[in-house]
């Protein structure tokens, strides 16, 4: 059994190859030799270990030592695949170039020695120069086959022949056995081109030397030509070797490119989802958006999401394309992949789903991909994917669904809770729009009420009521007037299209035309806020100012806003009559309340300052917690004086001043 070596040890040893080779080689001819000098008296037998020795030779042949650097031949030679790649194509020039050099000298030689130009000579030169041009038309291919083999060993067993013919070591000849022993080590690589190279020293010394007048001479010559011949053997076969390690690095190289591309793809899938399943806090639309982007990633016929209800441990179908399922489902009505899923706390494939009991969510489906939705530790819903193809979904794709159940998981999450908060919200919304009927509508109906009963009163006592009647008619029309004012007033509100600054613009030019308040803005916005953010803001805005209008008795009010798509400050302050705080009467009075929990759901901070004859003001801070600073307050606010002189800052492209 030739030594077995490890890669690392033949690519720092390159010649220990060569070495394990001469050692198998040797310990074969010895063998051989033992074998056929004993009498054997079934020759079916010897022919039987000849045919057993040719096909073991064979094989050790077929093997590429500088590709699969190991001793152990047979074990490779059964297992290797054969390949139909031309293993000496990109040594193509090289050998072409060899071989038209080795025929010009070989040429000049035989024209040279006009003694010896015999018939022979002229024969085999005028072979040797037709194969070499051929093969420089038609270079010789080799792939890990015998009939390559064949050809190499060819190539060789006729330079020798017309090397012997020739004249031996004298044959002007002998340079033409270069190119194939070249080959030979392009091929196949030091072992094998260190073996065809003794061959060949053996095949040309021998007839040489035993010809020769002079054995001696002869002895030396051909120690020279063996030396050159070896040289270029073992040259040939270090390269193919060097060549056979850059390949393989180059195919690990591109191995691992082709993983990190697919790396690259999932993580540019996964950036996706990210990017867009947060986007929505409805429901409805983040569903939507989940399965839009799992047939991105996936090929599936059937899904369904559902959510868990804590109150009687049953499954809601929220979502489902490609089946009919029942709305709700209790816990023994999962099918088993939901179950596995439920039991491992992940993701579970079933490859077959006809072959297990009770099939899948859809009874036309093959296979299935099931996982649980987890958020904040805790599931929260399940994802079934089903084929109707058995064997549907592979590794790869189970990859990919478990990297975007994070995120998906967290979408649906958020939504869930935004619904919740969005019923108290409208609670709270509810509650202020029926605030702002009774403070302006109501009392203003109810002022018509009264004076109806006055003037009918008056009319029965048969006194006329025709002026009355016109001051009435005017007051129904400042009524008409109120129930506009306040209609638009809960329609306004910022949108993609407006932002908070041409909001704030157009609602202080209504503020100021029904009332004689005195309104002055200064917004400074270079970027938006999320849409969200900015509509909390301007409802706090809206809120301090209805407050100014209704009830500071205020001269003049200043707005502030200001926002660079990460902070944002609005300022609200008036001239009037203020209140001492902690005596503002209900805490929900003014509004105070729900402006607070406005700027809490936005995470900004809030401020109330006032005192009794100071005027008030309202501010609302919003800027991230890293950049977040302490900024000093007034104790209170200084009057506020409408003039020439109000504004200070420079006007900039992205100012917008109104004073009303």
């Amino acid at each position: 059994m030739p030594t077995e070596f490890p890669t690392d040890n033949l690519s720092e040893h390159p010649l220990s190859v060569g070495e394990s080779s001469n050692a198998s080689l040797d310990t074969s001819l010895e063998t051989g030799s033992s074998s056929l000098s004993q009498s054997d008296p079934e020759p079916e037998s010897r022919r039987e270990k000849v045919a057993a020795r040719l096909r073991r030779d064979l094989k050790s042949a077929l093997i590429d030592t500088s590709q699969k650097p190991t001793g152990d031949f047979d074990l490779l030679a059964d297992q290797s695949p054969s390949s139909t790649a031309d293993r000496v194509s990109s040594f193509n020039a090289l050998i072409t170039t060899l071989r038209l050099a080795t025929m010009s000298i070989s040429l000049l030689l035989v024209s040279a020695d006009t003694s010896s130009n015999t018939a022979s000579l002229r024969f085999w030169t005028a072979v040797l120069v037709l194969y070499a041009i051929f093969r420089t038309v038609r270079p010789i291919k080799y792939t890990d086959s015998v009939s390559s083999l064949v050809l190499v060993i060819a190539e060789v067993f006729l330079g020798v022949v017309a090397v012997v013919a020739t004249g031996g070591c004298d044959s002007p000849l002998i340079f033409m056995l270069l190119p194939a022993i070249t080959v030979a080590g392009l091929a196949r690589g030091f072992g094998f081109s260190f073996r065809v190279a003794v061959v060949t020293i053996l095949a040309v010394s021998f007839v040489f030397v035993n010809q020769s007048s002079n054995p001696r001479e002869a002895l030396v010559r051909a120690a020279s030509w063996a030396g050159i011949i070896m040289l270029v053997a073992i040259i040939a076969g270090y390269t193919r070797r060097i060549s056979g390690v850059a390949d393989r690095d180059r195919e690990l190289t591109l191995d691992r490119l082709d993983k990190l591309s697919d790396a690259n793809d999932l993580l540019f899938s996964l950036h996706q989802v990210t990017q867009t399943l947060p986007a929505s806090l409805d429901m409805g639309e983040v569903l939507d958006t989940t399965l839009q982007r799992l047939h991105s990633l996936v090929s599936f016929e059937s899904a369904a999401v559902l959510l868990f209800d804590e109150t009687d441990a049953h499954w809601d179908v929220v979502r489902h394309e490609g089946l009919h399922v029942p709305t709700r489902l209790g816990p023994t009505d999962l099918p088993i992949g939901l179950r596995k899923a439920l039991a491992r706390n992940g993701i579970a494939a079933v490859s077959n789903l006809v072959e297990e009991a009770g099939g899948g969510l859809s009874k036309r489906s093959g296979s299935g991909l099931y996982s649980v939705l987890t958020a904040r530790g805790t599931i929260i819903g399940l994802l079934a994917l089903e084929h109707g193809e058995v064997g549907h979904f592979t590794h790869r794709e189970e990859e990919l669904v478990a990297g975007f159940i994070a995120p998906a998981a967290l979408a649906v999450d958020n939504a869930r809770w935004f619904a919740r908060l969005r019923t108290v919200g409208a609670d709270e919304e509810r509650t202020r729009i029926a605030r702002d009927l009774h403070d302006r509508i109501g009392q203003s109906l109810a002022y018509l009420g009264f004076e109806l009963d006055r003037l009918v009163a008056k009319d029965s006592q048969g006194e006329s009521v025709s002026q009355p009647i016109a001051q009435l008619r005017d007051d129904v029309r400042g009524v008409i007037r109120e129930v506009r004012d306040t209609l638009y007033d809960l329609r306004t509100d910022v949108s993609d299209e407006r932002s908070l600054g041409q909001v704030l613009e157009q609602y202080a030019g209504r503020v100021a035309e029904r009332s004689a308040l005195q309104v002055h803005v200064e917004a400074e916005e270079s970027a938006r806020l999320p849409i969200l953010q900015e509509r909390e803001m301007w409802r706090i805005t809206q809120e301090a100012l209805a407050n100014v209008e209704r009830h500071a008795s205020a001269t003049a009010v200043r707005v502030v806003w200001r926002c660079d798509g990460h902070r944002a400050l609005v300022d609200i302050t008036d001239n009037g009559v203020g209140f001492e705080q902690g005596r503002a009467g209900r805490l929900d009075s003014y509004g105070l309340l729900g402006m607070r929990e406005r700027a809490a759901s936005v995470g900004a901070s809030f401020e109330i300052v006032s005192a009794p004859g100071r005027g008030t003001r309202v501010r609302c801070t919003l800027q991230p917690a890293t950049s977040q600073s302490q900024s000093q307050s007034p104790s209170s606010p200084q009057p506020i004086h409408i003039g020439a002189t109000t504004s200070k800052s420079t006007t900039t492209s992205t100012t917008r001043r109104k004073n009303v």
